[in-house]
């Protein structure tokens, strides 16, 4: 059985109310039913974590690498520039899939520079709740197909 970190980053807890017009009206707790739900289904336990704390993402990271086989996480706005969540995420060595409910290249310029992408194995984004959905599926293959390797 994989175990894996579900991690959403600041004002991820608000979905289904924020800006549902971008973001979906799929709110946090029904997508993290969701994703539960799924990874029993593929005999995986999945743990949640969400906060605004840059800091207590990266302590979630770190404490990762003691139990997660990997990650996937929405980073929100760190994305775009935490340099801090992108060392720690390289610093575990677990492979991580980066998720995003907007397209975020069909977005403000800002949004394009994804710092976390480049020590992620994949990323997802632009397919609202299902973004989640496929990173995690994504991860579970990635993960089987790494234990064969062993």
């Amino acid at each position: 059985m994989f175990k894996i970190l579900l991690m959403h980053g600041p004002n991820l807890n608000l979905l289904g109310w924020r800006e549902p017009g971008i973001y979906g009206t799929i709110g946090f707790d029904e997508i993290n039913a969701r994703m539960k739900r799924v990874a029993e289904e593929n005999g995986c336990e999945l743990r949640v974590f969400q906060s605004n704390s840059e800091g207590a993402l990266v302590d979630a990271i770190h404490d990762a690498r003691h139990w997660a086989d990997g990650i996937v996480i929405n980073p929100g706005a760190y994305s775009h520039y935490s340099i801090a969540l992108r060392d720690a995420l390289s610093a575990v060595k677990l492979p991580t899939i980066e998720v995003h409910l907007s397209n975020v290249h069909a977005r403000e310029e800002f949004r394009h520079r994804l710092v976390l992408t480049p020590v992620c194995v994949g990323m997802m984004c632009g397919f609202g709740w299902r973004s989640y959905l496929y990173g995690l599926l994504a991860l579970i293959e990635i993960l089987k197909e790494r234990a064969k390797e062993k």
